[in-house]
């Protein structure tokens, strides 16, 4: 190794730009919240779905931006974090790079240091988890390492803040000096001749000189770096001779020392990374196995694994969606203020039907409302994978179940999403999407996105529990059982599907397992990160969801309905206005029965009774009683007419006419959503749906559970409303009408398996755009599971009424079936895995 000198002259500025780089689970977050604090935001890097934290801090006028590149060990284009942190360097070239390094490990991450010193940019050293590297008995000569490295290097424990002050002051020097030592320079022994060569050839263009350092691309070209590859030849005046004479002079090294270029060049590394470790680092002689090793010996045992896997996944479920979602109590009631104070400045409601600015207004409310009711179970979720993070755990996650996952084309990382989806019944695939972002594997994150809402979330049960009771009352224990482990049999077999075609060709990361100390997390990063993710959710949602919902609106409200029918409505609510206005005619309130007064009364008293449904206990009621009171005293006491005989008899013909009022809306409603866009798209559907048996009526039912799941049971309810005794219950409801319309327990099998695999209602399809940042996989996870679920729920329609079979039969056989080509998955996947492994030991 050498030290050199080399100038760099600097213009005076008040705004530096930091690039916060290293290998994962180096503690670089907390580095990066430690130099931060609050004052920072994230996006994500032009064209990828990777995260771009932004953060920044002040030193008198100076300002020093701060931005944490992906975790990653190598620099190389093999991966979509290394290719960001690669290209963030050379398009951005950022004034200083603080490398975040592992005390811990420090060999293993001087790989990264010397790559990032090999592109000449000023470097700082963050030594970082000194306090875990000390507890192990290791001494680190900080002196010698700055000396051998030829950059600065400060000790830090990022969780705890130290170190902040001096690598602040690390940071400023490095910035403000006008020249600094060339760092430590590897020597590659005898690839140095081609190396030389090929930095002479490369700086006979001195633009691209300019550009980039000369020994970097010599040394990136004989590696055959794609990119870099590209970059030459597109850039470099003789760039095809230099690729052509790159690849000439590869070959005859690997010829001449019968080793791969990029072997050597790793060895290379290696072996200066030994000589400093060696001559830096000291480390007790003691027998005592570190903490880590002895609490591995328990969790990653081959016979206790599971079962710890098993208890952090339910703590998670239980504290995120069950807890989570009882914080919703709370939340709601402030969610539904949220809404009474927009509807407060839209138009009024009209008698029977509304304006199209409030109903378009509200049902924008309503669909954010929706989003932000989930952010309790967003904000618990995400403490609690911060913890998992932040403790180590989550890497032997990914270690315990990746090969059981890898057989269908998934990751250890999949685990988490599928279980907060609802695998075994009650989840969310929202939260469950938005867990798949720390899966490091493209192809297998997006495998994950796309099945995650084949999950049994808490919305899919009423809709299962209504058929399973009316079609399945004598085999409840087996049908329960079906839905519950179908989906995730199914979303296996379709993950395999995917990744073995339409997601071949996307990006695989090499499977790289890590195991990291563990470290207890501490409050301040968990509530950052928490609040941050959390942030984040509410941004992207609120962006996106204005599209979205507005598209269905108009689905749903248009073309409405004809002049004619609403002519019709319109006489049958002036009847029950008379009659109104003939009941309180003799009163003292006489002349609310007037058109416009009679309105006011209405939606007087309809609000009245909303704010009354939204408020808890006797003091909300009562304070609601005040609020009220206040607002209109006169009309207050036909609401609460107490003694007052004729404000009782308004009041009993105000609940009449308000009767009649909601009743006749209703109808306009149901009437709206069979003609709507949607309703006829139900109807043209019929002769197709047929296949699988699905009527008009569970068409429209099915689509309008797009918007939300717990849809699918209402539009249910109300299309099964006509005729039907006021005192019976939807089911038998849905019973009597089956009995006259022929409804079979196939025909609710079906309508089960369809629902299943049926498309992500309209807040997880937000979120898997979110996830792919793509329009094109969102339209994907909407036809994709469509077909493949009307596929499926027509194969069992129509095969049962062929053998005449009944729905308890087709359910057993359907799951034989399925059960039968997973393990066949499997067993092909284990067979391929150890022909593999075979060859590997006979070559070897």
């Amino acid at each position: 190794m050498s030290l050199e000198v080399n100038s760099k002259g600097k213009a005076a500025k008040d705004n530096f730009l930091i690039a916060l780089a290293g290998q994962q689970n180096a503690g670089k977050s907390t580095t990066y919240n430690m130099l931060t604090g609050a004052n920072q935001h994230v996006a994500n890097y032009p064209g990828v779905t990777v995260d771009k934290k932004v953060g920044s801090y002040r030193e008198g006028k100076t300002r020093y931006e701060i931005v944490d590149l992906p975790g990653t060990y190598s620099l190389t284009s093999f991966s979509l974090e290394e290719r960001v942190s690669r290209d963030f360097f050379l398009e951005e070239k950022p004034d200083v790079v603080v490398n975040v390094v592992d005390a811990t490990a420090l060999r293993r991450s001087l790989y990264f240091t010397f790559q990032v010193l090999e592109m000449d940019f000023p470097v700082t050293i963050a030594l970082n988890m000194m306090d875990v590297a000390e507890s192990q008995g290791l001494t680190i000569d900080l002196q010698e390492l700055s000396s051998r490295l030829g950059v600065d290097v400060v000790a830090t424990v990022g969780r705890k803040g130290k170190g902040k002050q001096a690598l602040k002051a690390a940071i400023r020097k490095s910035v403000n000096q006008e020249a600094y030592n060339r760092p430590v320079t590897i020597d590659y022994g005898e690839l140095e001749e081609h190396l030389q060569e090929l930095e002479k050839k490369l700086a006979e263009d001195a633009f691209l000189g300019g550009l980039y350092p000369l020994r970097w691309l010599a040394i990136k070209l004989l590696e055959n770096d794609p990119e870099v590859c590209r970059l030459v030849e597109s850039k470099h005046f003789k760039g095809s001779e230099i690729i052509e004479n790159s690849i000439s002079r590869r070959d005859s090294f690997e010829e001449a020392l019968d080793i791969d270029t990029g072997d050597y060049i790793v060895a290379c590394r290696d072996r200066v990374a030994g000589e400093i470790v060696d001559a830096c680092v000291q480390k007790e002689d003691s027998s005592k196995q570190p903490v880590s090793e002895r609490i591995d010996r328990w969790v990653l045992n081959r016979a206790m694994a599971p079962f710890f896997l098993l208890a952090t996944v339910f703590i998670i479920y239980e504290l995120s969606i069950v807890q989570g979602y009882k914080l919703t109590i709370y939340t709601w009631p402030l969610l539904a203020k949220f809404r009474d104070i927009i509807a407060s400045f839209l138009p009024s409601a009209g008698l029977i039907e509304d304006s199209l600015l409030r109903s378009m207004g509200l049902w924008m409310v309503d669909s954010a409302n929706t989003l932000l009711n989930y952010v309790p179970i967003f904000f618990i979720l995400f403490a609690l994978i911060a913890i998992l993070e932040d403790s180590g755990y989550m890497a032997r996650i990914a270690f315990i179940l990746d090969r059981i996952f890898h057989s269908f084309g998934l990751h250890g990382q999949s685990t988490l999403p599928f279980i907060l989806g609802g695998v075994f019944a009650g989840g969310c695939a929202v939260p469950g999407i938005m867990s798949t972002k720390g899966i490091p594997d493209e192809r297998s994150r997006l495998a994950t996105i796309l099945t995650v809402p084949f999950m049994n979330c808490l919305a899919k049960i009423p809709l299962y529990t209504l058929l399973v009771n009316i079609y399945f009352a004598e085999h409840k224990s087996w049908a329960m059982f079906f839905i519950g482990t179908i989906t995730i049999i199914m979303a296996m077999i379709i993950a395999k599907v995917l990744t073995s075609t339409i997601l071949k060709g996307r990006e695989t990361a090499p499977f790289i397992m890590e195991m990291p100390n563990y470290h207890a997390p501490t409050l301040f990063g968990v509530a950052q990160r928490s609040i941050e993710r959390t942030w984040e959710y509410i941004k992207k949602v609120g962006s996106i969801v204005v599209a979205v919902s507005l598209c269905v609106f108009s689905l749903l409200q248009f073309p409405g309905l004809s002049e004619e029918r609403m002519d019709y409505y319109n006489a049958e609510m002036s009847k029950a206005a008379a009659v109104f206005d003939a009941k309180v005619s003799g009163t003292t309130y006489a002349e609310v029965g007037e058109s416009g007064k009679m309105l006011a009364l209405l939606n007087f008293y309809d609000n009245y009774k909303r704010a009354r449904m939204n408020s808890s206990g006797k003091s909300g009621a009562a304070s609601v009683d005040a609020k009220f009171k206040a607002d209109n005293p006169e009309l207050f006491t036909v609401l609460k007419p107490h003694s007052n005989k004729d404000a009782k008899i308004v009041n009993r013909a105000l609940r009449k006419v308000s009767s009649k009022r909601k009743s006749l809306r209703r109808k306009i409603k149901e009437e709206k959503i069979k003609t709507s866009f949607f309703g006829m798209i139900g109807r043209s559907l019929e002769p197709v749906t047929q296949l699988a048996g699905f009527d008009w009526k569970v068409n429209i039912a099915l689509i309008s559970s797009f918007a939300a799941r717990e849809s699918s049971v209402a539009t249910m309810g109300v299309l099964y409303q006509q005729g039907a005794d006021e005192n019976q219950t939807l089911e038998q409801r849905m019973d009597n009408e089956s009995k006259s319309s022929g409804m079979t327990p196939l025909h609710a099998l079906a309508i089960i398996i369809f629902f299943a695999l049926y498309p992500p209602c309209l807040a997880a399809t937000i979120m898997v755009k979110v996830q792919t940042g793509s329009w094109k996989w969102m339209v994907f996870s909407i036809v994709f599971p469509t077909t493949i679920g009307f596929a499926a729920a027509s194969a069992v329609f129509t095969v049962g009424n062929a053998v005449g079979a009944s729905g308890i039969v087709m359910m057993k056989g359907f799951y034989l079936v399925c059960l039968g080509i997973a393990f066949l998955i499997a067993l092909q996947s284990k067979l391929s895995s150890d022909k593999i492994a075979t060859r590997h030991v006979y070559q070897a």
